[in-house]
Protein backbone atom coordinates (compact mmCIF):
# COMPACT_ATOMS: atom_id res chain seq x y z
CA UNK A 1 0.00 0.00 0.00
CA UNK A 2 1.55 3.41 -0.55
CA UNK A 3 2.02 6.25 2.07
CA UNK A 4 2.07 9.52 2.78
CA UNK A 5 4.43 10.37 5.93
CA UNK A 6 3.56 14.03 7.12
CA UNK A 7 6.03 15.82 9.21
CA UNK A 8 5.37 19.29 10.78
CA UNK A 9 8.12 22.29 9.91
CA UNK A 10 7.37 23.89 13.47
CA UNK A 11 6.65 27.50 14.17
CA UNK A 12 9.68 28.71 12.18
CA UNK A 13 12.34 28.65 13.53
CA UNK A 14 15.02 26.44 12.22
CA UNK A 15 16.65 25.38 15.71
CA UNK A 16 12.30 24.17 16.34
CA UNK A 17 12.78 22.04 13.55
CA UNK A 18 12.77 18.19 14.57
CA UNK A 19 16.00 15.66 13.39
CA UNK A 20 13.67 13.06 12.14
CA UNK A 21 11.54 15.24 10.24
CA UNK A 22 15.11 17.01 8.57
CA UNK A 23 16.40 13.49 7.53
CA UNK A 24 12.29 12.20 5.91
CA UNK A 25 13.42 15.88 4.02
CA UNK A 26 16.49 14.93 3.21
CA UNK A 27 16.28 11.53 2.46
CA UNK A 28 12.42 11.72 0.28
CA UNK A 29 12.06 10.43 -3.15
CA UNK A 30 8.96 12.66 -3.20
CA UNK A 31 8.36 15.61 -0.83
CA UNK A 32 5.38 18.13 -1.01
CA UNK A 33 5.42 21.04 0.71
CA UNK A 34 1.86 22.75 1.46
CA UNK A 35 3.48 26.38 0.54
CA UNK A 36 6.96 27.65 0.26
CA UNK A 37 5.63 30.34 2.16
CA UNK A 38 7.04 29.63 5.29
CA UNK A 39 10.25 30.95 7.42
CA UNK A 40 11.83 27.49 7.38
CA UNK A 41 11.47 27.08 3.78
CA UNK A 42 14.60 28.95 2.91
CA UNK A 43 16.60 26.83 5.68
CA UNK A 44 15.48 23.82 3.51
CA UNK A 45 16.79 25.51 0.65
CA UNK A 46 20.28 25.98 1.66
CA UNK A 47 20.35 22.45 2.50
CA UNK A 48 19.65 21.85 -1.05
CA UNK A 49 16.28 19.63 -0.15
CA UNK A 50 14.14 19.17 -3.05
CA UNK A 51 10.43 19.65 -3.14
CA UNK A 52 7.58 20.67 -4.57
CA UNK A 53 4.26 22.78 -3.47
CA UNK A 54 0.97 23.54 -3.52
CA UNK A 55 1.27 26.89 -4.35
CA UNK A 56 -0.37 26.87 -7.83
CA UNK A 57 -3.28 25.88 -5.79
CA UNK A 58 -3.62 29.58 -3.37
CA UNK A 59 -3.93 31.19 -6.60
CA UNK A 60 -7.04 29.91 -8.36
CA UNK A 61 -9.03 28.41 -5.68
CA UNK A 62 -11.80 31.07 -3.96
CA UNK A 63 -11.82 29.81 -0.95
CA UNK A 64 -9.99 27.86 1.95
CA UNK A 65 -12.85 25.34 2.08
CA UNK A 66 -11.81 24.06 -1.52
CA UNK A 67 -8.22 25.02 -1.39
CA UNK A 68 -7.53 21.99 1.23
CA UNK A 69 -9.91 19.62 -0.54
CA UNK A 70 -7.71 19.88 -3.29
CA UNK A 71 -4.55 19.64 -1.75
CA UNK A 72 -5.20 16.54 0.36
CA UNK A 73 -6.37 15.02 -2.99
CA UNK A 74 -3.42 15.80 -4.97
CA UNK A 75 -1.29 14.70 -1.88
CA UNK A 76 -3.04 11.12 -1.63
CA UNK A 77 -2.74 11.12 -5.58
CA UNK A 78 1.01 11.84 -5.23
CA UNK A 79 1.97 8.86 -2.60
CA UNK A 80 -0.44 6.58 -5.20
CA UNK A 81 1.40 7.24 -7.92
CA UNK A 82 5.02 7.30 -6.41
CA UNK A 83 4.35 4.53 -3.95
CA UNK A 84 5.22 7.18 -0.85
CA UNK A 85 5.70 10.91 0.10
CA UNK A 86 6.91 12.82 2.75
CA UNK A 87 4.28 15.90 3.03
CA UNK A 88 5.28 18.76 5.20
CA UNK A 89 2.77 21.21 6.58
CA UNK A 90 3.97 24.53 8.87
CA UNK A 91 3.67 23.67 12.30
CA UNK A 92 2.69 20.65 13.83
CA UNK A 93 0.56 18.13 11.57
CA UNK A 94 -2.58 17.58 14.24
CA UNK A 95 -2.86 21.10 15.20
CA UNK A 96 -5.01 24.09 12.84
CA UNK A 97 -4.14 21.96 9.53
CA UNK A 98 -7.08 21.30 7.75
CA UNK A 99 -5.24 19.38 5.04
CA UNK A 100 -4.20 16.74 6.97
CA UNK A 101 -7.51 15.84 8.33
CA UNK A 102 -9.01 15.78 5.14
CA UNK A 103 -6.33 13.04 4.13
CA UNK A 104 -6.88 11.05 7.24
CA UNK A 105 -10.54 11.32 6.21
CA UNK A 106 -10.17 9.80 2.40
CA UNK A 107 -7.20 7.84 2.81
CA UNK A 108 -8.46 4.93 4.68
CA UNK A 109 -8.07 2.09 3.29
CA UNK A 110 -6.93 3.36 0.53
CA UNK A 111 -2.85 4.70 1.53
CA UNK A 112 -1.22 4.68 4.64
CA UNK A 113 -0.32 7.79 6.25
CA UNK A 114 1.46 8.08 9.44
CA UNK A 115 2.39 11.11 11.39
CA UNK A 116 5.44 12.63 13.31
CA UNK A 117 5.12 15.13 15.51
CA UNK A 118 6.31 18.43 15.85
CA UNK A 119 6.62 21.94 17.35
CA UNK A 120 3.09 23.67 16.75
CA UNK A 121 2.43 27.64 16.50
CA UNK A 122 0.58 26.94 19.75
CA UNK A 123 3.88 25.74 21.79
CA UNK A 124 5.82 28.98 20.84
CA UNK A 125 3.18 31.26 21.74
CA UNK A 126 2.58 29.51 25.08
CA UNK A 127 6.06 29.95 25.89
CA UNK A 128 6.29 33.52 24.17
CA UNK A 129 3.40 34.73 26.41
CA UNK A 130 4.49 32.57 29.24
CA UNK A 131 0.88 30.68 29.56
CA UNK A 132 0.25 27.82 31.17
CA UNK A 133 -3.00 26.34 29.52
CA UNK A 134 -3.67 24.13 32.63
CA UNK A 135 -5.60 27.08 33.46
CA UNK A 136 -7.98 26.86 30.30
CA UNK A 137 -7.40 27.41 26.93
CA UNK A 138 -9.51 27.34 23.68
CA UNK A 139 -7.64 27.15 20.18
CA UNK A 140 -10.03 28.85 17.57
CA UNK A 141 -9.78 29.47 13.83
CA UNK A 142 -10.30 32.92 13.03
CA UNK A 143 -11.93 31.86 9.76
CA UNK A 144 -14.82 29.73 11.56
CA UNK A 145 -15.76 31.87 14.65
CA UNK A 146 -19.48 31.74 12.99
CA UNK A 147 -19.54 28.04 14.28
CA UNK A 148 -16.54 28.13 16.77
CA UNK A 149 -17.79 29.54 20.19
CA UNK A 150 -15.13 32.01 22.37
CA UNK A 151 -15.07 31.28 25.79
CA UNK A 152 -14.63 34.45 27.85
CA UNK A 153 -13.97 32.37 30.78
CA UNK A 154 -10.68 31.08 29.98
CA UNK A 155 -7.79 32.25 27.51
CA UNK A 156 -8.14 32.04 23.19
CA UNK A 157 -5.77 31.56 20.99
CA UNK A 158 -7.04 32.70 17.40
CA UNK A 159 -4.92 31.32 14.70
CA UNK A 160 -4.99 32.05 10.88
CA UNK A 161 -5.71 36.05 11.12
CA UNK A 162 -3.92 35.89 7.51
CA UNK A 163 -4.40 39.70 6.66
CA UNK A 164 -6.16 42.58 7.78
CA UNK A 165 -9.44 41.41 6.26
CA UNK A 166 -9.96 38.73 8.40
CA UNK A 167 -8.22 40.76 11.70
CA UNK A 168 -11.28 43.14 10.67
CA UNK A 169 -13.75 39.76 10.79
CA UNK A 170 -12.12 38.56 13.82
CA UNK A 171 -12.53 41.58 15.74
CA UNK A 172 -16.35 42.46 14.91
CA UNK A 173 -17.18 38.27 15.94
CA UNK A 174 -14.70 39.10 18.93
CA UNK A 175 -16.97 42.43 19.64
CA UNK A 176 -19.98 40.35 20.70
CA UNK A 177 -18.29 38.73 23.71
CA UNK A 178 -15.94 41.20 25.21
CA UNK A 179 -15.98 45.29 25.40
CA UNK A 180 -14.37 47.29 22.71
CA UNK A 181 -11.27 48.59 24.88
CA UNK A 182 -10.68 44.89 26.16
CA UNK A 183 -6.73 43.98 25.69
CA UNK A 184 -5.90 41.32 23.29
CA UNK A 185 -2.37 40.38 22.55
CA UNK A 186 -1.55 40.21 18.63
CA UNK A 187 1.55 37.95 17.70
CA UNK A 188 3.52 37.39 14.88
CA UNK A 189 5.85 34.46 14.03
CA UNK A 190 5.76 33.06 17.53
CA UNK A 191 8.87 31.75 18.66
CA UNK A 192 10.74 32.98 15.61
CA UNK A 193 13.85 34.90 16.24
CA UNK A 194 14.50 37.74 14.87
CA UNK A 195 10.99 38.54 13.51
CA UNK A 196 8.35 37.91 16.03
CA UNK A 197 6.78 40.61 17.53
CA UNK A 198 4.19 40.57 20.32
CA UNK A 199 1.93 43.44 21.37
CA UNK A 200 -0.40 44.19 23.41
CA UNK A 201 -3.72 46.45 21.92
CA UNK A 202 -7.13 47.05 22.91
CA UNK A 203 -9.56 45.12 21.06
CA UNK A 204 -10.82 47.66 18.46
CA UNK A 205 -7.62 48.51 16.85
CA UNK A 206 -7.01 44.73 15.37
CA UNK A 207 -7.58 45.95 12.20
CA UNK A 208 -5.71 49.01 12.42
CA UNK A 209 -2.24 46.97 12.64
CA UNK A 210 -0.38 47.18 9.34
CA UNK A 211 2.22 44.07 10.23
CA UNK A 212 -0.33 41.38 10.18
CA UNK A 213 0.03 38.06 7.77
CA UNK A 214 0.14 34.31 7.51
CA UNK A 215 1.95 33.90 10.37
CA UNK A 216 -0.11 35.85 12.83
CA UNK A 217 -2.59 34.95 15.78
CA UNK A 218 -4.18 36.17 19.26
CA UNK A 219 -4.36 35.67 22.14
CA UNK A 220 -7.18 36.46 23.97
CA UNK A 221 -7.09 36.31 27.85
CA UNK A 222 -9.63 35.34 30.43
CA UNK A 223 -12.61 38.12 30.89
CA UNK A 224 -12.63 38.48 34.39
CA UNK A 225 -14.00 41.90 34.11
CA UNK A 226 -14.23 42.80 29.96
CA UNK A 227 -16.61 40.20 28.98
CA UNK A 228 -19.74 42.15 27.31
CA UNK A 229 -22.25 39.91 28.40
CA UNK A 230 -22.51 37.29 31.49
CA UNK A 231 -22.63 33.47 30.13
CA UNK A 232 -24.91 31.16 31.57
CA UNK A 233 -21.96 29.39 33.47
CA UNK A 234 -22.32 32.47 35.75
CA UNK A 235 -25.91 32.44 36.18
CA UNK A 236 -25.26 28.95 37.40
CA UNK A 237 -22.14 30.06 39.74
CA UNK A 238 -24.27 33.30 40.95
CA UNK A 239 -27.38 30.88 42.06
CA UNK A 240 -24.71 28.02 43.87
CA UNK A 241 -23.38 30.86 45.78
CA UNK A 242 -27.15 31.97 46.99
CA UNK A 243 -27.74 28.42 48.30
CA UNK A 244 -24.29 28.16 49.86
CA UNK A 245 -23.80 28.15 53.73
CA UNK A 246 -22.85 31.78 53.38
CA UNK A 247 -25.29 32.62 51.09
CA UNK A 248 -29.31 34.05 51.52
CA UNK A 249 -31.01 32.81 53.65
CA UNK A 250 -34.43 33.15 51.99
CA UNK A 251 -32.72 31.21 48.84
CA UNK A 252 -31.13 28.75 51.13
CA UNK A 253 -34.93 28.02 52.39
CA UNK A 254 -36.63 27.08 49.15
CA UNK A 255 -37.65 23.73 47.76
CA UNK A 256 -39.25 22.45 44.52
CA UNK A 257 -42.47 22.75 46.76
CA UNK A 258 -42.08 26.21 47.71
CA UNK A 259 -40.83 27.08 44.40
CA UNK A 260 -43.97 26.36 42.26
CA UNK A 261 -46.19 29.48 42.81
CA UNK A 262 -42.53 31.62 41.40
CA UNK A 263 -42.23 29.72 38.47
CA UNK A 264 -46.05 30.13 38.08
CA UNK A 265 -45.77 33.83 38.13
CA UNK A 266 -42.67 33.95 35.85
CA UNK A 267 -44.80 32.49 33.27
CA UNK A 268 -47.51 34.46 33.44
CA UNK A 269 -45.29 37.61 33.67
CA UNK A 270 -43.11 36.59 30.43
CA UNK A 271 -47.11 36.27 28.49
CA UNK A 272 -47.48 39.76 29.53
CA UNK A 273 -44.51 41.06 28.33
CA UNK A 274 -45.17 39.37 24.91
CA UNK A 275 -48.14 40.70 25.08
CA UNK A 276 -47.15 44.42 25.81
CA UNK A 277 -44.88 43.77 23.20
CA UNK A 278 -42.52 45.19 25.47
CA UNK A 279 -38.69 43.08 24.20
CA UNK A 280 -36.97 45.02 27.06
CA UNK A 281 -39.58 43.13 29.58
CA UNK A 282 -39.04 39.92 27.67
CA UNK A 283 -35.43 39.60 27.97
CA UNK A 284 -35.94 40.43 31.65
CA UNK A 285 -39.28 38.54 32.30
CA UNK A 286 -37.44 35.45 30.62
CA UNK A 287 -34.31 35.75 32.38
CA UNK A 288 -36.42 35.70 35.69
CA UNK A 289 -38.34 32.60 34.34
CA UNK A 290 -35.32 31.44 33.41
CA UNK A 291 -33.92 31.91 37.35
CA UNK A 292 -36.61 29.17 38.30
CA UNK A 293 -35.35 26.44 35.82
CA UNK A 294 -31.63 26.96 37.41
CA UNK A 295 -32.84 27.32 40.89
CA UNK A 296 -34.68 23.91 40.86
CA UNK A 297 -31.62 22.66 38.96
CA UNK A 298 -29.54 23.83 41.86
CA UNK A 299 -31.79 22.21 44.64
CA UNK A 300 -31.74 18.59 42.37
CA UNK A 301 -27.95 18.95 42.39
CA UNK A 302 -27.59 19.52 46.07
CA UNK A 303 -30.14 16.66 47.21
CA UNK A 304 -27.97 14.19 44.43
CA UNK A 305 -31.09 13.73 42.57
CA UNK A 306 -29.98 15.98 39.03
CA UNK A 307 -28.53 18.82 37.75
CA UNK A 308 -28.37 21.44 35.03
CA UNK A 309 -26.84 19.31 32.77
CA UNK A 310 -29.73 16.32 33.26
CA UNK A 311 -31.85 19.09 32.21
CA UNK A 312 -30.16 20.13 28.91
CA UNK A 313 -29.07 16.61 28.19
CA UNK A 314 -32.73 15.96 28.33
CA UNK A 315 -34.07 18.61 26.23
CA UNK A 316 -31.46 18.27 23.70
CA UNK A 317 -32.30 14.23 23.58
CA UNK A 318 -36.48 15.02 23.40
CA UNK A 319 -36.06 17.25 20.50
CA UNK A 320 -33.91 15.26 18.20
CA UNK A 321 -35.89 12.10 19.31
CA UNK A 322 -39.24 13.97 18.18
CA UNK A 323 -37.97 15.32 15.34
CA UNK A 324 -37.85 12.65 13.20
CA UNK A 325 -38.75 15.02 9.90
CA UNK A 326 -35.70 16.50 10.84
CA UNK A 327 -33.12 14.28 12.41
CA UNK A 328 -34.41 10.89 11.03
CA UNK A 329 -35.85 9.61 7.33
CA UNK A 330 -39.32 10.98 8.25
CA UNK A 331 -40.95 13.38 5.48
CA UNK A 332 -43.31 15.84 6.38
CA UNK A 333 -44.66 18.74 4.27
CA UNK A 334 -47.10 20.57 6.38
CA UNK A 335 -47.87 21.86 9.82
CA UNK A 336 -49.78 18.89 11.24
CA UNK A 337 -47.78 16.43 9.85
CA UNK A 338 -44.68 17.85 11.57
CA UNK A 339 -47.76 17.43 14.57
CA UNK A 340 -47.98 14.00 14.15
CA UNK A 341 -44.98 13.36 13.75
CA UNK A 342 -43.69 14.88 16.69
CA UNK A 343 -46.88 12.84 18.83
CA UNK A 344 -45.77 9.74 17.65
CA UNK A 345 -42.66 10.14 18.61
CA UNK A 346 -43.68 10.92 21.93
CA UNK A 347 -46.16 8.24 22.80
CA UNK A 348 -43.03 6.24 21.61
CA UNK A 349 -41.07 7.44 24.07
CA UNK A 350 -43.14 7.43 26.90
CA UNK A 351 -44.50 3.86 25.97
CA UNK A 352 -48.29 5.01 25.34
CA UNK A 353 -49.71 2.73 22.83
CA UNK A 354 -53.25 4.33 22.42
CA UNK A 355 -54.56 7.56 22.15
CA UNK A 356 -56.53 7.74 25.55
CA UNK A 357 -53.21 7.73 27.36
CA UNK A 358 -52.25 10.52 25.37
CA UNK A 359 -54.80 12.33 27.16
CA UNK A 360 -54.71 11.36 30.29
CA UNK A 361 -51.09 12.29 30.28
CA UNK A 362 -51.80 16.08 29.79
CA UNK A 363 -51.66 17.61 33.41
CA UNK A 364 -54.79 17.70 35.15
CA UNK A 365 -53.48 21.17 37.40
CA UNK A 366 -53.17 22.98 33.45
CA UNK A 367 -55.90 26.08 33.46
CA UNK A 368 -58.69 24.03 32.28
CA UNK A 369 -59.51 26.33 29.24
CA UNK A 370 -56.07 25.32 27.77
CA UNK A 371 -56.40 21.69 28.76
CA UNK A 372 -59.75 21.31 27.00
CA UNK A 373 -58.14 22.68 24.15
CA UNK A 374 -54.99 20.40 24.34
CA UNK A 375 -57.34 17.36 24.58
CA UNK A 376 -58.94 18.18 21.94
CA UNK A 377 -56.05 18.76 19.72
CA UNK A 378 -54.63 15.34 20.63
CA UNK A 379 -57.71 13.56 19.87
CA UNK A 380 -57.89 15.02 16.79
CA UNK A 381 -54.58 13.30 15.99
CA UNK A 382 -56.68 10.02 15.93
CA UNK A 383 -59.16 11.37 13.42
CA UNK A 384 -61.74 11.87 16.02
CA UNK A 385 -62.82 15.28 14.90
CA UNK A 386 -65.30 17.27 12.37
CA UNK A 387 -64.16 17.96 9.19
CA UNK A 388 -65.02 21.51 8.97
CA UNK A 389 -65.38 24.63 11.76
CA UNK A 390 -69.53 24.80 10.77
CA UNK A 391 -69.66 21.41 12.48
CA UNK A 392 -67.96 22.47 15.54
CA UNK A 393 -70.14 26.10 15.25
CA UNK A 394 -73.44 23.25 15.49
CA UNK A 395 -72.10 21.88 18.00
CA UNK A 396 -72.24 25.02 20.06
CA UNK A 397 -75.91 25.64 19.17
CA UNK A 398 -76.58 21.81 20.44
CA UNK A 399 -75.37 22.41 23.67
CA UNK A 400 -77.08 25.71 23.82
CA UNK A 401 -80.23 24.37 23.52
CA UNK A 402 -79.61 21.42 26.06
CA UNK A 403 -78.29 23.97 28.20
CA UNK A 404 -81.71 25.86 28.01
CA UNK A 405 -83.71 22.69 28.72
CA UNK A 406 -82.30 22.47 31.79
CA UNK A 407 -81.07 25.64 33.23
CA UNK A 408 -84.27 26.55 35.45
CA UNK A 409 -84.41 23.17 37.01
CA UNK A 410 -82.94 22.84 40.38
CA UNK A 411 -80.39 19.89 38.74
CA UNK A 412 -77.13 21.95 39.77
CA UNK A 413 -75.28 18.80 38.39
CA UNK A 414 -77.00 18.69 34.82
CA UNK A 415 -76.53 22.53 35.02
CA UNK A 416 -72.97 22.30 35.40
CA UNK A 417 -72.74 19.52 33.46
CA UNK A 418 -74.06 21.13 30.63
CA UNK A 419 -72.07 24.48 30.77
CA UNK A 420 -68.87 22.80 30.57
CA UNK A 421 -70.18 20.78 27.19
CA UNK A 422 -70.77 24.23 26.40
CA UNK A 423 -68.09 26.09 27.08
CA UNK A 424 -65.79 22.97 25.19
CA UNK A 425 -67.87 23.11 22.39
CA UNK A 426 -66.50 26.93 21.86
CA UNK A 427 -62.72 26.09 22.62
CA UNK A 428 -63.21 22.88 19.64
CA UNK A 429 -64.45 25.92 17.42
CA UNK A 430 -61.59 27.64 18.94
CA UNK A 431 -59.40 24.95 17.87
CA UNK A 432 -60.41 25.13 14.78
CA UNK A 433 -60.11 28.99 13.90
CA UNK A 434 -56.08 28.20 15.73
CA UNK A 435 -57.16 30.88 18.82
CA UNK A 436 -55.80 29.77 22.03
CA UNK A 437 -59.34 30.19 24.17
CA UNK A 438 -57.35 31.11 27.32
CA UNK A 439 -55.72 34.16 25.79
CA UNK A 440 -59.38 35.09 24.28
CA UNK A 441 -60.85 35.40 26.96
CA UNK A 442 -57.92 37.18 28.93
CA UNK A 443 -58.32 39.65 26.34
CA UNK A 444 -61.75 39.61 26.57
CA UNK A 445 -61.54 40.12 30.60
CA UNK A 446 -59.54 42.95 30.18
CA UNK A 447 -61.89 44.59 27.63
CA UNK A 448 -64.70 44.20 29.93
CA UNK A 449 -62.76 46.11 32.97
CA UNK A 450 -61.63 49.10 30.15
CA UNK A 451 -65.21 49.15 29.06
CA UNK A 452 -66.28 49.23 33.08
CA UNK A 453 -63.95 51.78 34.24
CA UNK A 454 -65.50 53.98 31.39
CA UNK A 455 -69.05 53.50 32.53
CA UNK A 456 -68.11 54.77 36.39
CA UNK A 457 -65.34 56.99 35.39
CA UNK A 458 -68.34 58.99 32.50
CA UNK A 459 -71.12 58.70 35.64
CA UNK A 460 -68.86 60.03 37.86
CA UNK A 461 -68.08 63.04 36.03
CA UNK A 462 -71.97 63.40 35.68
CA UNK A 463 -71.99 63.00 39.52
CA UNK A 464 -73.95 59.96 39.09
CA UNK A 465 -73.66 56.55 40.67
CA UNK A 466 -73.48 53.11 39.28
CA UNK A 467 -75.87 51.58 41.96
CA UNK A 468 -78.40 54.57 41.19
CA UNK A 469 -78.13 53.92 37.40
CA UNK A 470 -80.47 51.87 35.63
CA UNK A 471 -79.38 49.31 33.16
CA UNK A 472 -80.40 51.35 30.02
CA UNK A 473 -78.35 54.12 30.83
CA UNK A 474 -75.21 51.78 31.94
CA UNK A 475 -75.39 49.98 28.05
CA UNK A 476 -75.12 53.39 26.36
CA UNK A 477 -71.96 54.25 28.18
CA UNK A 478 -71.24 50.66 27.39
CA UNK A 479 -71.47 50.85 23.18
CA UNK A 480 -70.22 54.79 24.12
CA UNK A 481 -67.04 53.01 24.91
CA UNK A 482 -67.12 50.28 22.32
CA UNK A 483 -67.46 52.61 19.79
CA UNK A 484 -64.47 55.00 21.01
CA UNK A 485 -62.37 51.72 21.10
CA UNK A 486 -63.10 50.67 17.60
CA UNK A 487 -62.85 54.53 16.54
CA UNK A 488 -58.95 54.30 18.00
CA UNK A 489 -58.36 51.20 15.49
Amino acid sequence: MSKIIVIGLGPGDPGQLMINALELMKNASRLILRTSIHPNVDYIDQQGIKYTTCDDLYNIEESFDILYDKISDRVIEEAKKFGEVVYAVPGHPLVAEKSVQLILQKAVDVVEVEILPAMSFIDAILSSLAIDPVNGLKILDGLSLDTQKVDTTCGNIITQVYDRYVASEVKLKLMDYYTDDYKICIIKAAGVRGIERIEYISLHELDRIEWVDYLTSLYVPPAHQGARFKNFDDLINIMGRLRAEDGCPWDKEQTHETLKQYLLEESYEVLDAIEKEDIDLLVEELGDLLLQVVFHAQIGKEEGTFDIRDVSNSIVEKLTVRHPHVFGDVVVSSESGALQSWEASKRKMKGIDNYTQTLEDIPQNMPALMRSYKVGQKAALSGFDWDIVDDAFAKVEEEIIELKEVYKTDNKDKIEEEIGDLIFAVVNVARFLKIQPELALKFTTEKFIRRFRYIEETAAQKHRKMNEMTLKEMDQLWEEAKNKEIIKK
